[in-house]
């Protein structure tokens, strides 16, 4: 039994006090200034509350003593068990978000959590049971006070020892000063209650939970902004999408994207950077401003604050506009909502680069479902090219070849054809070259793709002669990329040997480049190559940029006219004439002239009295599966 003075005594109420102010100036923080909010947050913030509870709960049941006589006994008995609860809480939210900060993979995930739910519930369950079957703290009819046997101290052992055994086994994989000061934070508190019971006080206990919150807050979550702009980090953006997606409060996300401002070392003028901070802070509620790189900026808002998030943008969308005409500055714009799919992989970044790399500049966009579609199907390409690439199989079954019948003039029969490049993936079946071949290029995947294509069409070319039809040639495309392969040429030559067919059935056909160094590449495999009897188109002639003095020298055996020439030449008599006599140039040089794009009798004609060779398009055949080529070529004579 212990009189009451000995608790009220010993206890000084500004610890307690000191306590909440430091909470209330965390939750300050937090609103005001850019915290990392990640799911461990979610429970660091829940400590904070339960630490208020804590000090509030230990202020009451502090001044209650003082009034025993006039305030019923279960209320003060209450009132401990309160604060209790609540430091009992803050050991197991600490453990919960170690768990979560360090990463703790799945074979002790469950441990800990169990560990740490297992205690919290034996420390009420024992708080509860102590109180009403009179072996703890209980107050007798006639106002005596029993204290029993105190469990605090071994909770605390309890939890801290726990605590200790994660950082020290899981903690060796952060940042080598975060670790440090989760056990400085860690000891101080231990320091504080050590000296608090040598003391024989009791008004320390919650405050010492504030250097372990101010540690994590200051450490794992502060993310201070960018001074000049008031923007934050990448990380912190994925960060706020992990955190909301978890929270499940849906985002409003608006992407700016200015390449003038891309590239090392370029800067945003200062008046710029004056704009951009009014915009993050003038249309939205607790709007958040993020540099994601150079020339691409983010602002993001949460829906919830923002009830009007979207007639807010429109207004900003007004301003924005004022303040173009003024600057002049290119710009990509994308709005969108939050996606569950792009949430849970936390994956806007990408999602909006993706946007912002099909719109044109000066253009203002909001993504859709269908865009969500597209970029899904975009990564799922991009994920199976990769697999493709890793694997080297040149019989890999998701590369398939179609080829495009050629008709020859002079023969007056299809005995050649063009190898066309498709993928054939589950659930989205056969893969344009347009979806995928600008990924294979930028991912450096293509010259995998483009010998599997090689091999393909060399194997069918055998099958087709050993089936006995006539096989001229098929052509088939490469990349400049290919080319500035060091294997290019004897790749190709062991590829074409290992199938057995003869490399003049092999046409390569190319696009002319811009570059001085990519063009004396294809000059000097084109001359290496030459030699052994394979032919040279060049393709897609007409577009862009054409440079004769370099296709003069270079010795190209077909030069292919793009469809654009086609539709040209039916539009007017001059274009025609152009057309024509360009044609009739190359066929004086010994180059071939072939038409790709003949659609209809009138192009069929049109191209025939331009001095065509070979004719190509959907008149005759669309791209079809190359072994259906036996529909088209003609078998050799018996």
């Amino acid at each position: 039994m212990t009189d009451f003075t000995t608790y009220y005594e010993n206890y000084t109420p500004a610890a307690d006090i000191m306590t909440m102010a430091c909470c209330f100036m965390f939750i300050f923080l937090i609103k005001v200034a850019y915290i990392s909010k990640t799911k461990a947050f979610h429970f660091l913030k829940h400590m904070i509350i339960m630490l208020i509870w804590s000090a509030v709960s230990d202020l009451l049941f502090h001044i209650s003593m003082n009034y025993i006589d006039d305030i019923p006994s279960i209320v003060i008995v209450g009132l401990r068990g309160l604060y209790h609860f609540g430091l009992f809480s803050i050991l197991w939210l600490s453990v919960l978000y170690l768990k979560e900060t360090l990463q703790i993979g799945r074979k002790y995930y469950k441990v800990y959590y169990f560990l740490a739910a297992g205690g919290f519930i034996l420390l009420v369950i024992y708080e509860l049971l102590s109180t009403f079957l009179k072996f703890g703290f209980y107050i007798d009819d006639d106002k005596s006070i029993h204290t029993g046997y105190p469990i605090f101290p071994f909770a605390y052992i309890y939890f801290l020892a726990l605590i200790i055994i994660m950082v020290c086994i899981h903690g060796r994989k952060i940042y080598k000063w975060v670790y440090m000061g989760m056990f400085l934070s860690i000891g101080l508190s231990v320091l504080i209650m050590i000296v608090q019971e040598i003391h024989n006080q009791s008004s320390f206990t919650a405050a010492s939970f504030i250097f372990p919150i101010f540690a994590r807050l200051y450490l794992i979550h502060s993310n201070p902004y960018d001074l000049n702009m008031g923007a934050v980090s990448e990380k912190s953006f994925e960060d706020l999408v992990g955190y909301n997606y978890y929270m499940k409060s849906p985002l409003y996300i608006m992407s700016l994207y200015m390449h003038d401002f891309d590239g090392k070392g370029r800067k945003y003028p200062a008046m710029i950077q004056k704009v951009i901070r009014q915009f993050s802070a003038q249309f939205f509620n607790s709007a958040t401003l993020f540099h994601i790189s150079g020339g691409h900026l983010i602002l993001a808002v949460t829906k919830k604050n923002n009830p009007e998030y979207a007639k807010s943008a429109q207004r900003m969308l007004d301003e924005f506009n004022r303040v173009y005409a003024k600057y002049k500055i290119d710009y990509k714009i994308v709005f969108t909502d939050s996606f569950d799919e792009i949430s849970k992989e936390n994956d806007y970044i990408n999602f909006l680069r993706f946007i912002h790399d099909r719109i044109s500049e000066n253009t203002m966009v909001y993504a859709s479902e269908n865009d969500v579609i597209d970029y899904l199907n975009y990564k799922f390409i991009s994920s199976e090219l990769a697999d493709i690439n890793k694997c080297n199989d040149v019989n890999d079954e998701r590369v398939v070849v179609y080829c495009q019948p050629v008709y020859d003039l002079k023969k007056d029969c299809f005995d050649t054809a063009e190898a066309l490049m498709r993928l054939k993936l589950p659930m989205l079946g056969i893969i344009p070259p347009d979806m995928f071949i600008p990924i294979a290029e930028k991912e450096h995947y293509i010259t995998t793709l483009t010998r599997i294509i090689l091999y393909k069409t060399c194997k069918a070319i055998k099958k087709l002669s050993d089936d006995g039809f006539k096989v001229q040639r098929i052509s088939v495309n490469f990349s400049i990329y290919d080319l500035r392969s060091d294997e290019f040429c004897g790749s190709i030559e062991n590829i074409i040997r290992g199938n057995g067919i003869e490399p003049s059935q092999i046409a390569i056909e190319i696009t002319e480049s811009q570059s001085e160094r990519d063009f004396e590449l294809f000059k000097a495999r084109v001359e290496q190559l030459k030699d052994s009897g394979i032919k040279f188109y060049l393709d897609d002639f007409g577009t862009g940029y054409s440079n004769f003095e370099r296709i003069m020298e270079l010795p190209f055996d077909i030069v292919k006219f793009d469809r654009s020439l086609v539709i040209a030449s039916g539009n007017s008599v001059k274009y025609r004439t152009m057309v024509s006599h360009l044609a009739e140039m190359f066929n004086n040089m010994q180059y071939d002239v072939l038409y790709e794009g003949v659609e209809n009798y009138d192009d069929e004609v049109r191209c025939v009295n331009m001095k065509a060779n070979y004719l190509q398009g959907y008149k005759y055949s669309r791209p079809i599966p190359i072994e259906a080529l036996s529909e088209y070529f003609e078998r050799k004579a018996q």
